[in-house]
């Protein structure tokens, strides 16, 4: 092997590791190792950076403007209440979930159509009476499985299909893995509905956390003549009480949240602190404060200028080392952390202590504006305002959905290129004001595009280098060893490089190395190109290998191992179909 392999094999090994073991963002990680690619002489420029050309890349780009005029002009919430219903049982209500969700994933990008579904699948499972944790496991399964069966359903499919284009010089259609998306789908949504309820808990969510929360509001003013008026809330030793925390100060009739400790306290200001039922007597013992009116009350967010939010901590969250107060989440934010909830567990004791950790939930109070100003920042994987009462403008879902409709038929015709009716789909909600032009422009996400692209770099230098060539030989322990079992061994390393990177970098990591176990064996390529397509989605295990696994996290009230129990045997049911049906629809 030579020494160019060696390099480029150990650069990829440093990228998983830095990808499992350290908090650098995966965008850094993969460009530094691109950077490295290039300054060694293992690629030229021009190969290093081909990915951001790539058409795969590209078209991810472009339908994150579609999928947010979908989002912004309430379609999915629109088609999603249509299709609820009123089920009479959990398993009836998990099939009213399992099919349009899948669907709906099936045509746009899944962690979208999650970002939606999420808040109108907890208001119904309210109104139903369902505990969450029964809801929204297969709402995220569903919406991974539905993804597969087209291109343009998950990223991972556009990329496999980018690297075919400009490597092979085959063009898959928009409906090409539905041949074998279809029956996992099928396959997938039986399975949760005969064991969903049996294997998953009966738990609440952070919301419903939240109700029945050891927390309490505790009202108190500023005395009149007393030792407080004219001090700053640092100086006057409320900033760190040891039971509670100030939550809001209303003056003359004006309410400020998220208070800063320099603003300077004055005769007769409502003091609101929020905590546990202690808190009342830590507070009866500073001098200048007098109860506003009787004792205190179970925590209710009631006012009309506040809102109450469900947040939850992605892995870009600044403050991941810290813990609140160190963070300074309310001056950073604006908002006031009323709960936090972690692995289905509303965490206790002082809030400003917990440190926090991708993938908690967090149920704040903040402004009207919060929702809309982090919702699309990196520091959330999702925002949702669980007391808004604004719903989109739908007067635009039946023009947004029209897009869609012609978006797919023409590149399902083969009448243009999957990538030209996504940049005429765009251009199409821009034009109909289904989305403004700033909102689409925040909703491309550059960090996935830049790990995507970057991968590419990394699947080049493997090729070029011969290091695929190794590591087919390594996965190939044998040399007559039969294709379908090499098939078998590419699903497993592919889902094993999904749950380190993502899902997009595992595909093209893996895509070298399918190609030459292929070249090996003398079979066709095709089936190990598809085999690696769907093992790149299939992460149902953790939560942390997909994102929207991530993103129920908190709503549904889970633990690690309740991912383990469901996800096992989604995960084997999944391999047996795709390694049984690639050979059969792509011939060896």
């Amino acid at each position: 092997m030579s020494s160019e392999a060696l390099l480029t094999i150990g650069t990829v090994i440093s990228v998983l590791l830095a990808l499992a073991m350290t908090r650098i963002a995966p965008d850094v990680v993969l460009m530094i190792a691109v950077t490295f690619l290039i300054v060694t002489g293992i690629l030229s420029p021009a190969d290093a950076l081909a990915g951001f050309g790539n058409t795969g890349v590209l078209t991810i780009a472009t339908l994150y403007i579609v999928a947010a005029g979908l989002k912004e002009s309430g379609a999915i919430f629109w088609m999603a209440h249509r299709l609820l219903g009123q089920p009479r049982s959990i398993r009836g209500a998990q099939l009213r979930i399992l099919a349009p969700s899948a669907t709906l994933s099936a045509f746009m990008n899944n962690t979208a159509v999650i970002a939606m579904l999420i808040p109108a699948v907890q208001d119904w499972a309210t109104r139903l009476k369902i505990a969450p944790s029964k809801l929204m496991i297969p709402l995220s399964y569903a919406c991974i499985v539905g993804g597969t069966c087209t291109l343009v359903g998950t990223s991972t499919n556009l990329v496999i299909s980018g690297l075919l284009e400009s490597e092979q010089d085959i063009r898959l259609g928009i409906f090409s893995p539905a041949w074998i998306g279809v029956p996992v789908v099928l396959v997938g949504c039986v399975y949760l509905f005969l064991f969903a309820d049996k294997l998953l808990p009966d738990r609440q969510g952070a919301l419903e956390q939240l109700e029945s929360a050891r927390e309490y509001a505790v009202e108190v003013t500023v005395e009149r003549g007393g030792p407080l008026a004219g001090k700053t809330i640092a100086s006057a030793g409320l900033r760190n009480l040891t039971y509670g925390y100030l939550a809001d100060v209303e003056r003359d009739g004006e309410l400020m949240t998220a208070v800063s400790p320099d603003i300077i306290l004055q005769e007769d200001d409502a003091l609101v602190f929020i905590g546990a039922p202690e808190c009342a007597q830590e507070l009866r013992r500073i001098h200048g404060l007098s109860p506003a009116d009787g004792d205190l009350h179970k925590l209710e967010v009631t006012h009309s200028r506040r809102r109450l939010i469900e947040a939850i901590i992605a892995p870009d969250y600044p403050g991941l080392d810290q813990s609140i107060r160190e963070a300074r989440f309310r001056s950073r934010y604006h908002a006031v952390i009323l709960s936090v909830s972690r692995q289905g567990q509303r965490l206790i004791g002082k809030l400003g202590d917990i440190e926090l950790r991708v993938g908690d939930t967090l149920l704040l109070e903040a402004g009207d504006d919060f929702v809309g100003h982090y919702r699309h920042r990196k520091d959330f994987l999702l925002v949702s305002a669980l007391n808004d009462s604004s719903p989109p403008d739908f007067r635009k879902a039946p023009v947004a959905l029209g897009v869609l409709a012609l978006m797919v038929t023409l590149s399902a015709t083969g009448i243009i290129s999957i990538l030209e009716a996504a940049l005429l789909a765009a251009f199409a909600m821009l034009a109909t004001r289904c989305i403004p032009i700033g909102k689409a422009r925040r909703e491309i996400d550059l960090s996935v595009l830049i790990v995507i692209a970057a991968s590419f770099a990394l699947g080049a230098a493997m090729t070029q280098t011969g290091a695929a060539q190794q590591a087919a030989e390594w996965l190939l322990f044998a040399d007559d060893l039969a294709p379908w079992l090499a098939l078998a061994l590419v699903y497993a390393l592919t889902v094993v490089f999904t749950e380190f990177i993502t899902n997009n970098g595992a595909a093209v990591l893996m895509f070298p190395i399918g190609l030459a176990a292929a070249e090996q064996l003398e079979v066709s390529f095709m089936p190990f190109v598809i085999v690696i397509m769907f093992a790149a989605s299939a992460s149902f295990m953790t939560p942390l290998g997909y994102q929207t696994n991530l993103m129920v996290l908190g709503p549904g009230g889970y633990k690690f191992m309740d991912y383990v129990k469901i996800g096992a045997p989604m995960s084997l049911l999944t391999a047996m179909v795709v390694v049984g049906l690639a050979p059969l629809v792509w011939v060896f």
